[in-house]
């Protein structure tokens, strides 16, 4: 970090001495702006452990869901052969 620090220094100084003062800090407050607004919409686009505690939810959820519907279509057609088998039988 204390080398990042230095350079920074170092670009500040060079800038300076070529653009001047304002146009140098006026420059780094803009980059400093952009890499801020970055970071913040790069965090905002993350899934917390609540996002995904949700989504597991979510799933167990539409599992229970789907293996209800399954018992009862199974057990529909179970009843339907049962019913044609003893329809075939009285006969």
């Amino acid at each position: 970090m204390y080398l990042e620090a230095k350079e920074t220094a170092r670009l500040y100084q060079l800038l300076s001495d070529k653009l001047g003062n304002d146009t140098t800090e006026a420059m780094f407050k803009y980059i400093d702006n952009k890499t801020e607004r970055s970071v913040e919409n790069t965090i905002q686009t993350l899934a917390t452990k609540d996002d995904l505690t949700l989504v597991r939810k979510e799933i167990n959820e539409t599992k229970v869901d789907v293996i209800k519907w399954m018992f009862i279509f199974w057990a529909g057609q179970f009843s339907g052969i049962i019913a044609i088998i003893m329809l075939l039988l009285k006969k």
